[in-house]
């Protein structure tokens, strides 16, 4: 149940144009990210080539343009979270939902997946444009797949704390500003913590993503984004407990 209704999700995403809008948009601007950040390589190749240990074109590109997709993403899955509940509960539509035999795990894990295929579709684009260079140097391989499995771990927060907003009202323009704020102001509260040991750097997603931006695997940020993203989808299944239970 949870892949059909997953399908759903994906079918109902490719039938709105502006679907295919931000999609051309999200690649004009990692195309354009990724064209900026190769010109500047290039600009201080012969700089970088009297150092003793120059950085390679990998850190030179790869990070910055994974961490622009990540902050690029915080904005950008709010306008898709959005839909998610508070669509069904505006259409009406989720009263139909909750009625049928389905659990409400099925039903959240199942819009969940749905969106994080189809947003990890989307961020492919980076490693696809990153793997052109190989055509002319050598990548290093362990820092792309630790950006790439870090974006894949804070996308999914992304998407849980989208998906339990869009639970709690009608209106998606709400859920999508709601969402927003939430996680503008997480890394807002990161950003003006100043001191190292401050707990704010803790509560951000982006914080966390910092380490496999850099090409450190750590378990412990690891541990962040799968509690993170597993406490707000039960969550979100609570809130549908509720509703299913209330009306």
């Amino acid at each position: 149940m949870i892949r059909l209704l997953a399908m759903r999700e994906l079918r109902s995403l490719f039938a709105l144009p502006s679907t295919w809008f931000v999609l051309a948009i999200f690649q004009f601007i990692f195309a354009w990210l990724f064209l900026a950040g190769l010109e500047a390589f290039l600009e201080i190749q012969p700089q970088l080539a009297q150092l003793a240990n120059p950085p390679g074109v990998t850190l030179t590109i790869a990070s910055p343009l994974f961490f622009s997709a990540a902050f690029l993403l915080m904005m950008l899955t709010p306008m898709f979270t959005m839909r998610l509940i508070a669509e069904e509960r505006r259409n009406q539509t989720l009263p139909l939902l909750l009625s049928s035999p389905l659990a409400e795990r099925h039903i959240v894990l199942g819009k969940f997946t749905g969106l994080m295929a189809f947003l990890l579709m989307l961020t492919l684009i980076v490693p696809a444009m990153l793997y052109t260079l190989a055509l002319g140097t050598q990548l290093d391989h362990g820092l792309i797949l630790s950006n790439c499995f870090g974006l894949i771990l804070l996308t999914a927060s992304f998407v849980a704390v989208g998906l339990y907003v869009s639970s709690l009202t009608a209106q998606p323009v709400i859920a999508a500003i709601g969402t927003l704020a939430v996680l503008f102001g997480l890394w807002l509260a990161d950003f003006a913590a100043k001191a190292p040991d401050s707990p704010w750097h803790q509560f951000s997603p982006l914080h966390h993503f910092q380490n496999f931006n850099a090409g450190l695997l750590d378990s412990t940020d690891a541990a962040f984004f799968v509690l993170f993203t597993a406490f707000f989808l039960l969550l979100t299944m609570r809130r549908l407990h509720n509703n299913r239970i209330y009306g």
